[in-house]
């Protein structure tokens, strides 16, 4: 089974994470596009799917940039993938990949909602200040075996 973010989704969620660990100041999108790995010419679009989801506020101008509109703690990674992603799950049948008929459910409709509904629990139960400290103490923490001699 896959469970995974569309390209944009993933950038989103990348570009939230870059935010979130800078403290509350404006993040240019070339910076953030060189630190999260996210292609330039991609990023203007997610941005704007975050503002448009009022997640991030842009100011134009040499010193511009974006910054969340929220404390990190009060945004979730649902809400960020919810911005960029276009949730067709809840209308698709899991075995017959068409519409969903609430008349004509199919044999695992019930379980697979139960699953689905639980991962939406868990990314709503996850903030940005949670990823953006895992990522920070991650990146302070040398890879085994480097600078091991």
């Amino acid at each position: 089974m896959r469970l995974e973010l569309t390209r944009r989704g993933d950038y989103a969620v990348r570009a939230a994470v870059a935010l979130a660990a800078n403290g509350g100041g404006l993040l240019s999108t070339p910076r953030i596009a060189a630190e999260m790995e996210i292609p330039p010419r991609f990023l203007p679009q997610v941005m704007s799917d975050l503002v448009r989801a009022d997640l991030v506020v842009g100011q134009t101008g040499r010193a511009g940039g974006y910054r969340l509109v929220r404390p990190p703690a009060e945004i979730s990674l649902l809400d960020v993938i919810r911005a960029a992603e276009h949730d067709r799950a809840e209308r698709t049948c899991i075995l017959r990949g068409g519409p969903c008929d609430p008349r004509d459910r199919c044999v695992v409709h019930d379980v697979f909602s139960e699953a689905r509904e639980a991962l939406l629990r868990s990314l709503a139960g996850t903030t940005l200040a949670e990823i953006a400290e895992a990522r920070l103490r991650r990146l302070a923490t040398p890879a085994p075996g480097v600078g091991r001699e």
